[in-house]
């Protein structure tokens, strides 16, 4: 295995191969990804689904002088394996190893850094149009998701390249599915072009068929492209690109090397925009992966044989404690509705939509329009729970300010994956949520210190009148029992923890770490009372200056950047009272781009784990 894999060093490489080495080489690289996904986690059925599309695209282009860029940079798998990364390869999303998403820092082939969907267009119009301006001569080449195509931004960049018309080549790679299942009316437009696979097998089995027919079998396929052309226009309106000024070619069997191969040959030589529709399918070559492709998107760690995770953890995670609470309250309260943006299952609302499925939205990877109908729906009596991404839902910050805090319109948006996020690297880490949230007028920031708190809090949530975040980690809970009843936690309430001379207040997820490095500091004869703020906003003032009037020393603790977050806005509050004559100190994250890692790992790197907690308040107060 792996006789044609271990000769490639770049795709110059590919170039001296058959078609059936490719075929070879394909199988090859599909078995690489399985094996070092099944150790690292990371995301299967995408990649599986590229592969000969991958192939294709550094056969025929000429990269890094062509440009090829990824949309979010799921599918990159492949791509990173045949431009001279295959040896490092098994280091994928591991601390010092291979980013998981294209990156610059790492090769020459990855020209533009991607996490986030929907913006390879308008990047790709930006590198096309400076290429022309410069009278420089290379092709760019854009892969875009079908699932990116439920982003407004991808529209916003497709009806600019229209316009321009500038040299550009759209590789959309449709599978049906970003995330999760597609959804929306452009989804159902892009499954009507293609109607079915079974046109596109039918199409590449007619013509293996006609081309060993001697004589008349390629002349026939000449008249079948004419007839197929003429027949595209009436039953597969690819017209909808070409209004936009943007040639439309196919639809074509994504794992069709041969057919790749032509088509992508033949866009080369247009000259304008063209968007070439390739249908592939997820988890292609791993049968799990295949019929489950929802749950291998980003898989954690799994046995090859089985497709089973190991390693599983009884304790439930802070999003499916989530979920189970939105349910719950569901049931007492028929105006609460729930909304996400093509994350049903990592927000932990797929019970949510099973249960009340005429009060779940999807609407698909788009944020900001996200936010505007939660505001719509709360206008309209509804009580809205928005659960996005923390790294995400900053894609929707003018909506935040303009359109829900300013007009004070009670939405509840769940801000799942804040703080450090693992494996994935710079793009996904919600770090930055408490202080692009804190600063909105109206919005009530908060943050569980463990899973039965986050229900307790969603609860509140729904009563306070007013736009409020809940922020929780990736990851499982502490395995604390949940409470069969929920209860309103009083705005702005914090809660005393352990009696102490000194304050240290930490908020969400440094809640508990604090609590250890607390006792243990009180054998180091260093007194620290600690409390569990559960708001950024609004503050527990009481409580904060009755610590500063003693003289106390004062130190918070918090999961994000500490420039503007969380003891920002305690020190802006001693500064704002009275300058105390006291001692303070922030912890947190400094402002850096963060590395892929464990959170494990990134937490001991910032001292943000007990030990590292320990020896900054022991240090600070010597």
């Amino acid at each position: 295995m792996n006789e044609i894999l271990k000769r490639i060093e770049s795709p110059q490489d590919l170039k001296q191969l058959s078609v059936k080495d490719l075929s070879h080489l394909a199988k090859e690289i599909r078995s690489l990804i399985i094996n070092v996904v099944s150790n690292t986690g990371g995301h299967l059925s995408p990649n599986l689904g590229v592969v000969e599309l991958t192939l294709a695209l550094h056969y025929v282009f000429d990269a890094p002088r062509d440009k090829i860029v990824w949309d979010v940079g799921h599918q990159c798998y492949p791509h990173k394996i045949i431009t001279g990364r295959r040896e490092e390869f098994s280091s994928l999303r591991q601390h010092q190893g291979l980013c998981g998403f294209p990156c610059r820092e790492e090769s020459e082939y990855d020209v533009y850094n991607t996490g986030h969907a929907s913006t390879a267009l308008s990047a790709a119009l930006g590198m096309a149009v400076a290429r022309d301006k410069k009278n420089e001569d290379y092709h760019v080449v854009s892969v875009v998701g079908d699932g990116s195509l439920t982003g407004g931004m991808a529209w916003e960049a497709l009806n600019q390249i229209g316009h321009l018309r500038d040299r550009l080549i759209i590789v959309l790679n449709y599978n049906e599915m970003s995330i999760s299942q597609n959804v929306g009316a452009i989804s159902k437009y892009l499954s009507y072009l293609v109607s079915g696979q079974h046109y596109l097998k039918m199409k590449d089995h007619v013509k293996s068929v006609l081309k060993i027919v001697p004589a008349v079998g390629k002349p026939m396929i000449k008249v079948a492209r004419a007839v197929e052309e003429a027949a595209q226009k009436i039953f597969f309106p690819g017209l909808f690109f070409e209004r936009l000024g943007v040639k439309y070619m196919g639809p074509v069997q994504g794992h069709s090397l041969r057919s790749l191969i032509e088509v992508f040959k033949k866009a080369k030589t247009y000259d304008g925009p063209v968007l070439i529709h390739c249908v592939t399918q997820k988890g292609k070559g791993y049968s799990p992966a295949k019929s489950n492709p929802e749950r291998f998107h980003s898989a954690s760690p799994f046995d090859v044989r089985t497709g089973e995770s190991l390693g599983k953890d009884e304790k439930p995670t802070f999003s499916s404690v989530f979920g189970q609470a939105a349910v719950k309250i569901a049931k007492e309260d028929e105006n609460v509705v729930a909304i996400t943006a093509a994350m049903p299952d990592g927000t932990g609302l797929k019970p949510f939509a099973s249960q009340f499925p005429e009060r779940f939205f999807d609407v698909g990877i788009a944020e900001q329009h996200a936010v505007e109908f939660a505001a719509g729906l709360a206008i309209g009596g509804f009580k809205p729970v928005v659960a996005i991404y923390s790294t995400f839902l900053q894609r929707a910050y003018d909506q935040l300010h303009h359109d829900v805090c300013l007009m004070d319109i009670p939405v509840v948006f769940a801000l799942d994956r804040a703080g450090i996020v693992p494996d994935d690297g710079p793009t996904h880490q919600g770090i930055n949520d408490i202080v692009y949230l804190r600063h909105l007028p109206n919005m009530i920031v908060m943050a569980p210190k463990e899973e039965n708190e986050l229900q307790h809090m969603l609860k509140s949530a729904l009563s306070y009148t007013h736009p409020v975040a809940i922020r929780f980690p990736k990851g499982k809970g502490l395995g604390i029992p949940l409470d069969e009843e929920l209860k309103e936690i009083p705005l702005g309430q914090s809660e005393l923890l352990k009696e102490g001379k000194h304050l240290l207040i930490a908020f969400g997820s440094m809640v508990y770490p604090a609590l250890e490095a607390a006792r243990r500091l009180d054998k180091e004869g260093i007194s620290m009372a600690v409390v569990n703020a559960r708001f950024a906003k609004p503050l527990d003032e009481k409580m904060i200056l009755s610590f500063a009037h003693r003289k106390r020393i004062i130190i918070t603790a918090e999961e994000g950047v500490t420039a503007g977050g969380f003891g920002s806005a305690v020190r802006e509050l001693l500064d704002r009272e009275k300058k105390f004559n006291i001692r303070f100190k922030r912890i947190g994250l400094p402002l850096e781009i963060y590395p892929v890692g464990k959170i494990e790992q990134i937490k001991k790197k910032y001292l943000l784990d007990e030990e590292g907690l320990f020896q900054q308040i022991k240090d600070f107060y010597k």
